[in-house]
């Protein structure tokens, strides 16, 4: 990190009524000890409403797991978006003394293909792809994961970037703006 930045610590997160959500799940990255020691490095960690992070966020990983065990290979790009969540001692805007800010949602966009070669020239108009914008909150477990998708140009606005692409324009136009992936 620059100098005079702050360097998160597991124990910012102790009493605080949120969970260290991980961006990139470990069980993502479980094929040597040095990969998944990678996903516990505290920048793929988040202040996650324990709620959302065990139970929402974690079926859509689940699911997405199911989809590689389907034959699927999957790009996700995954991210925070603006600042106070609900956690289990209730809303916050920041943790660790104002130094960890408590994002307001967590997206999610998953893009699902074949297993293959050649990825970004066999993406088409029919190619699935899943996005979610899920507030951080308690009460976000209420629902499946499933009633937070978006599109992807909902995710782009909210957060400007600009997503997909390596797919040609025509394609990423349509993939772009279609809700429900699922």
């Amino acid at each position: 990190l620059p100098a005079g930045w702050y360097a998160a610590r597991t124990s910012d997160y102790s009493n605080t009524g949120f969970d260290r959500g991980h961006l990139c799940p470990s069980d993502d990255r479980d094929a040597s000890a040095d990969e998944n020691a990678a996903t516990f490095l505290m920048t793929n960690i988040v202040p996650q409403a324990p709620r959302h992070n065990r139970e929402v966020w974690k079926n859509l990983e689940d699911y997405s797991r199911q989809l590689v065990n389907d034959g699927n290979e999957l790009y996700i790009i995954a991210g925070t978006y603006g600042t106070g969540g609900t956690g289990a001692n209730g809303y916050q805007k920041t943790i660790a003394n104002g130094r960890i800010t408590v994002p307001a949602a967590l997206w999610k966009i998953v893009v699902v293909l074949p297993v293959g070669t050649a990825d970004a020239q066999r993406v088409s108009t029919n190619t699935r792809v899943i996005a979610v914008t899920i507030p951080n909150e308690q009460s976000a477990a209420d629902k499946p994961w499933q009633a937070y998708q978006v599109s992807v140009s909902d995710i782009e606005q909210m957060t400007g970037y600009d997503f997909l692409t390596a797919v040609p324009t025509s394609i990423r136009r349509i993939l772009k703006t279609r809700k429900g992936g699922e």
